[in-house]
């Protein structure tokens, strides 16, 4: 059995997944399995992991007929896992060359369940570090205060604590006892961080940057979804089952006005993006329609939003005074619709 197994999720992943698949390969630390699920890729990418499966006995290929989408290719591999600990690594993105032996040593040298370390953020014009926590060792109480809480109800002052799963270490054995999984296409990660860290007893944190994210304008996140509220709502409904399976509600207690305000912003700016085929009028109806909904309401009511990066905080101050001309507008020449 491997100490480590790394989980990365394929799909339409080509051009990036030889560079991906290196960056483990080549880990300072050999004691790992890499599961390379093929999310129904119609690209080359299902050769290559055969390939790279054929080519090192510690990376298997596992392939899906249809394409499911990340949270369950991500289910997937967690099903066929067989390490103590699990790694998630996406597609386009690197390790560090160091990274799994880091994040092991951290984890066993301070009797901690789970390490984290910071990341970079890589773009055309370079790289810019990006924190996790302080470096230290966090328990129960300190978690939920640094990671839980959080991801729960501070999701509009920034900065905003972000849901990324592969800065972490994570133990199998909680995510099989608390049976922690994936589900959706959007801030699937958040909910998977919230339910695991209500279960992790102790965190162990490096500053070093073990992990390349690549900021890529390709990625689902920058495309328009024509399902998004859908899956806000069912996001919503997992998120409250989450709270009330462990008892979070006193620690936030607006926490859902805070989430459906942060839903709400998303949901604008998806609406007068780029691929969205309603006209510039029918996407001003469908925000105000989503404003008026007794939901958005509420949170449009009982808090408002401060400290918000400067276009956020613009946008959240018209729609809390129904300008939705001048909002339609700004979006128009911002997005040139």
């Amino acid at each position: 059995m491997p100490s480590i197994s790394v989980i990365v999720p394929v799909y339409q992943a080509e051009k990036f997944l030889a560079q991906c698949v290196e960056s483990v390969t080549r880990q300072t630390f050999s004691d790992w399995e890499l599961l390379l699920v093929d999310d129904g890729c119609t690209d080359g990418s299902p050769a290559l992991c055969d390939r790279f499966a054929a080519a090192d006995s510690r990376v298997r290929a596992l392939h899906q007929p249809e394409n499911k989408g990340v949270s369950e290719a991500r289910n997937r591999g967690l099903d066929e896992a067989k390490g103590e600990a699990i790694a998630f690594l996406d597609a386009d993105d690197r390790f560090e060359p160091q990274a799994l032996e880091t994040l092991w040593n951290l984890r066993a040298q301070n009797g901690a369940d789970t390490a984290g370390c910071a990341h970079w953020n890589v773009t055309a014009t370079g790289v810019s570090p990006e924190p996790l926590l302080p470096a230290g060792v966090y328990g129960r109480e300190d978690i939920r205060e640094a990671i839980v809480y959080p991801l729960l109800g501070d999701r509009l002052r920034a900065p905003v604590f972000n849901g990324f799963i592969w800065r972490y270490l994570f133990s199998a054995s909680i995510l099989r006892a608390a049976q922690v999984r994936f589900e959706g296409a959007y801030l699937e990660d958040e909910l998977f961080l919230m339910e695991y860290f209500c279960s992790a007893q102790k965190l162990a944190v490096t500053e070093d940057p073990l992990y390349r994210y690549l900021l890529n304008l390709d990625s689902a996140t920058h495309k328009y979804m024509k399902d998004f509220q859908k899956v806000f709502d069912r996001f919503m409904e997992r998120k409250a089952a989450v709270v009330q399976r462990y008892k979070l509600e006193d620690a936030r207690p607006l926490w859902r006005e805070n989430s459906n305000w942060a839903g709400l912003l998303i949901a604008i700016g998806n609406e007068y993006a780029k691929g969205n085929p309603a006209s510039i009028r029918q996407r001003q109806k469908t925000v105000e329609t989503l404003c008026r909904r007794p939901d958005m309401a509420q949170a449009i009511e009982r808090l408002q939003p401060e400290g918000l990066p400067k276009n956020k905080q613009m946008v959240a101050n018209l729609v809390r005074g129904k300008h939705f001309f001048t909002l339609t507008q700004l979006y128009r020449l911002k997005n040139r619709i």
